[in-house]
Parts: structure tokens; C-alpha cells; sequence
């Protein structure tokens, strides 16, 4: 029951994100209104719901840990030279599971302190989703560096924020993914180093044995998986994940 709360938790987080993003921007449109009787029939709800569910998977991506986890187990399986193994349903189910649990903490603050009081009559939609997008932006704001919020707000043509509640939450997002990028990529380089060592041992062997017609590719891929089971990789990569996240 609590892994069910969780998850509509974070279908409803989703909705809020994009609630709040379009009532920031200006947009017509505004999730808060989608269950209001008096603007729309029960239809239009159901269809705006379900366009709505459809998106969950993008806002998921877009201000959760999944998008630097995905992008570091995609350049792991690349640098060991395996193809598609694991295949990428695998790669994906794993970074989905790991997101739950480094987001547990900010999708269950988010649930008691804005799903339960709502649903319970305590708040009004407008204070859940006021208070639903705060856990969210603080763990936002720990993963984004100050240069890369600087740049959407220089470009965003509003006033400099003098704190951190003053900055927009779409201007906040894409800075939190371009240093989700930056911060994956630096992890990945250093998952590459070892791999290539061994490519070009391998590649420096066969050429002083005159094997030309050998591929270096072919026959280095053993001594990566090898040296990857040997160093317990996947644990490491898993442990150092978690870790760059810190206590978000």
C-alpha cells in the first residue's frame, strides 16, 4: 500500500509540475482548473486527464534523478563495448526503480504534506500544488549549478530573483537538466578510462604480434567484461549514483 501511495504520488507531483510551470508562464491553461465543474463537463475532464497522463513520463524525466541515472548506465554499457546487453528495457527499469528510491523521500514529503491534507478537505487545490512544488524545487535547486540558472533567467528577460522562491519553476527546470547532462557526461568519462586502457593494451599486442586482420574490438571485449564482474561494476556505478546525489 505504501509503494501504491508512492507512485500516485509522484503521477500526481507530475501534474502539479506542469500545473504550476503553465500558471508561471502565463499559459491558458491551467491544471488547477481541470476539476472544476463549472468550467468543464465531465468529458472534457476525462479527456484532459488522460492528454495529461501521457506527459507524465516527460515531467518525470525532467525534474527527477532519472535523467542523469539513464544517460550514466546507457555510457557504461558503451564503454564495456557490449551492444545491448543489457538491453535497454533493462537499463530503463533499473533507472526507474533507483529514481523511486532517491525520490522517495521528496515524493513522500510531497504526499503528506500536499496529496493527504487535499484529498483529506484540509488544503485547497491551489495550496497542494503550492506546497506540493516545494520539496521538488529544493531538491531542483541542489542538482543546479548557479551558472546554468543564471543563463535561463538572463534569458528569460525577468527581474533577477534576490531568492530562490522568486525563481520561476520554467526557468528552474531546464537548468536542472542541462547540469543533470554536464553532471552525467563527467561521470561517464571517468566510467570510460579503464576501457580504454585496456582497448589499447589489446590494440598495442595484436600490433607487435602482426595480427592486422584481428579486430582489437573483438578480442579486448572479454577482458572488459571480465575486469567489470572482477570490480563488482554494476554496484559501483549503482553506490556512486546514489552518492552524487548526496542527501537530497
Amino acid at each position: 500500500m505504501k509503494k501504491l501511495k508512492l507512485v500516485a504520488g509522484s503521477l500526481f507531483f507530475s501534474f502539479m509540475i506542469h500545473g504550476h510551470a503553465l500558471a508561471q508562464s502565463g499559459a491558458g491553461l491551467d491544471v488547477r482548473d481541470i476539476v472544476t465543474p463549472a468550467r468543464f463537463s465531465n468529458s472534457i475532464q476525462i479527456l484532459i486527464t488522460l492528454a495529461l497522463i501521457s506527459l507524465v513520463p516527460f515531467f518525470l524525466i525532467s525534474v527527477t534523478s532519472f535523467l542523469r541515472i539513464i544517460i550514466v548506465l546507457s555510457l557504461a554499457r558503451t564503454a564495456i563495448g557490449t551492444q545491448q546487453v543489457p538491453p535497454n528495457a533493462v537499463l530503463i527499469g533499473l533507472a526507474l526503480f533507483m529514481t523511486i528510491f532517491i525520490m522517495s523521500p521528496v515524493i513522500t514529503q510531497v504526499n503528506n504534506e500536499a496529496i493527504g491534507p487535499f484529498y483529506d478537505g484540509k488544503i485547497s487545490q491551489a495550496q497542494a500544488f503550492d506546497t506540493g512544488m516545494k520539496p521538488i524545487r529544493k531538491f531542483m535547486f541542489k542538482q543546479t549549478r548557479e551558472k546554468d540558472l543564471n543563463l535561463f533567467i538572463q534569458f528569460s528577460k525577468i527581474k533577477k530573483p534576490t531568492t530562490l522562491d522568486e525563481v520561476p519553476t520554467q526557468v528552474l527546470i531546464p537548468a536542472f537538466m542541462i547540469s543533470e547532462l554536464k553532471t552525467a557526461f563527467q561521470i561517464g568519462f571517468l566510467l570510460f578510462i579503464p576501457f580504454i586502457v585496456i582497448d589499447l593494451v589489446v590494440a598495442n599486442v595484436l600490433l607487435s604480434l602482426g595480427m592486422f586482420m584481428l579486430s582489437p574490438v573483438m578480442v579486448s571485449l572479454p577482458f572488459k567484461i571480465l575486469l567489470f564482474v572482477l570490480a563488482d561494476g554494476w554496484n559501483l556505478i549503482t553506490k556512486g549514483l546514489m552518492m552524487s546525489f548526496g542527501n537530497s
